[in-house]
């Protein structure tokens, strides 16, 4: 395909989606950066999520939108701040060995679960030995204790960590919501059955569950204590917290717009432009923290094992088009393997490598594939077939992205060829049949790229390393990053991780996820963690 053909189906495209533009304008925003009115305590606010949760147990979970409702529902013992600091929640102080093995724990002693038990050492000691137990199968949980060996109980109120080997990531790690502290009594009484019936020491208590349709949460009146990022002291001000299920995107915008529900979350990049331009409501926006959705190529599978083939890739794929096309200028394009506000971001990296068409169709001419009279290359009777696998769910345009790169490297001749797939995670444990494939992690720590590129992390030993890397050198800085205490030579340590992967082109970076909700101006007071999870314990409802 030509450059100028190309460019026409790109601005058709674009020119389709601004014409979805329907909201009225205004010259008046109405953001979430409004004044707030006075805290009112009561109310009822409706929820709409994008998708279903796969477990409201913290420990058994593996998706963001799980932890959106759990967050209610749970606490951690420490938590994250903005700029990457640790402070108490569950926990009051701790004390670290100098060899970083040992971790010591001063727990609160006011603490009740939504059951009416008690949080004490116990019942942390249990929630660890229940995350390693390989029957809980709490596989992400796992992969942030990894080193974990035993915990040992002080007293009432003080427990001990106990690691085989030293565990610099531990803090950051206990704050992330998988590692959340569930009731002893309710897991010993539920089992994996927790995951429909979950019991925290959190703001909001479960009430019930209507599997892909809604999940009803009611205010726990024994709540004690200050929430992270709360603005107030003790129970959550709503009296119920009901999330709906709405996965259409256009029902979903709908039903906020036209009052059926308060709230709903990751709102289209064309209806955040027009609300923000409507007085009929408004949003609350934040960015989500972790790894950035891009591209796992897999370097096992020929020729892609070739850096060359994977540079032209690199060299041929518009970023910058493909976010300004779908997003309009509401997500940020990335441009490493991690995202702005994690530890060792690698900024050196902004900007970093230009499209060169000519120099792509020359690497792979070089390699030997030659175009055919419909443009495809060909090689030993074989054409240049890079095979993309997707999810099912069209989430944040992901579907609409894999379209217009297939529509880019048809100018070097690579025929992109998707497959679309509920069977998505389990297609991974096989990397012969896929060579790249999209992916994003919402994390508090740049130990999530051990998660993902460490060559032990293989999908079929049930990690998460999707692009099947086995590189010494990266297996090498990733382990000294998990183990090392000095926070200045950890970041350089994951700098150097980030500029080799871009290099070698294992990862081609598209967009920083921000995550935004629509909602009617009466909602006031809803805030996000560090890692860009909404916090329900302001929100209260104005008359």
């Amino acid at each position: 395909m030509s450059s100028i053909v190309r460019q026409k189906a790109i601005l058709f495209y674009l020119l389709s989606v601004v014409l979805l533009l329907t909201a009225c304008q205004s010259s008046n925003q109405n953001t979430a950066a409004k004044k707030q009115g006075k805290p009112e305590q009561g109310g009822e606010l409706i929820y709409g999520l994008a998708t279903s949760p796969d477990s409201l147990d913290p420990h058994t979970s593996g998706m963001a939108v799980s932890t959106r409702v759990n967050n209610s529902i749970y606490e951690n013992l420490v938590y994250q701040t903005t700029d990457n600091k640790i402070e108490p929640w569950l926990a009051t102080k701790w004390e670290v060995s100098k060899d970083q093995k040992t971790f010591t724990f001063t727990l609160r002693d006011d603490v009740t679960f939504q059951d009416g038990s008690k949080l004490n050492a116990e019942v942390v000691k249990y929630n660890f030995d229940r995350i390693v137990n390989p029957e809980t199968k709490a596989a992400s949980a796992y992969a942030l204790i990894e080193n974990y060996q035993s915990s040992e109980v002080v007293d009432d109120y003080t427990i001990t960590f106990h690691f085989s080997s030293p565990s610099a990531t531990f803090l950051s790690n206990l704050s992330q919501p998988k590692l959340a502290i569930v009731s002893k009594q309710a897991a010993q009484k539920y089992g994996l059955s927790l995951a429909t019936h979950p019991v925290g020491s959190g703001p909001f208590k479960f009430v019930s569950l209507d599997e892909n349709n809604e999940i009803v949460l009611e205010r726990f009146e024994d709540y004690k204590g200050k929430a992270p990022f709360a603005k107030h002291d003790g129970k959550a001000y709503l009296d119920k917290l009901v999330y709906k299920i709405i996965p259409e995107e256009a029902t979903r915008i709908g039903s906020v717009q036209s009052n059926q529900i308060n709230a709903v979350e990751t709102v289209p990049p064309q209806d955040v432009q027009s609300i923000k331009n409507s007085k009929n409501l408004k949003i609350f926006e934040t960015e989500t923290a972790g790894m950035p959705y891009g591209l796992f190529l897999n370097p096992k599978n020929a020729p892609w094992n070739q850096l060359e083939a994977r540079q032209a890739l690199q060299e041929t794929i518009d970023v910058e088009q493909i976010v300004q096309t779908l997003y309009l200028g509401t997500y940020k394009q990335a441009w490493s393997v991690i995202t702005p506000t994690i530890l060792g971001y690698n900024k050196d990296l902004e900007g970093k490598g230009k499209l060169d068409i000519a120099h792509a169709n020359e690497l792979l001419e070089g390699l030997g594939w030659k175009k055919n009279s419909d443009g495809i290359r060909g090689k030993d009777g074989k054409e240049l077939v890079l095979r993309l696998i997707d999810s099912n769910v069209n989430r944040e345009k992901r579907h609409d992205i894999a379209t217009i790169i297939q529509q880019q490297l048809k100018e070097i001749g690579v025929q992109l060829e998707i497959t679309t797939t509920a069977d998505y995670y389990n297609i991974t444990k096989n990397g012969k049949d896929y060579d790249v494939i999209g992916n994003s992690r919402v994390a508090g720590d740049p130990d999530v790229l051990r998660l993902f590129f460490h060559s032990e992390k293989l999908p079929e030993n049930g990690g998460s390393n999707l692009a099947r890397l086995a590189d010494k050198e990266i297996d090498k800085w990733l382990e000294q990053g998990e183990l090392e205490t000095d926070t200045a030579k950890r970041v350089d340590l994951y700098k150097k991780v980030q500029e080799k992967l871009i290099d070698q082109a294992y990862f081609i970076p598209i967009y920083v996820f921000p995550y935004t909700v629509a909602a009617s101006n009466n909602v006031e007071g809803l805030a996000f963690d560090s890692q860009g999870y909404p916090l329900f314990n302001d929100v209260f409802l104005t008359n």
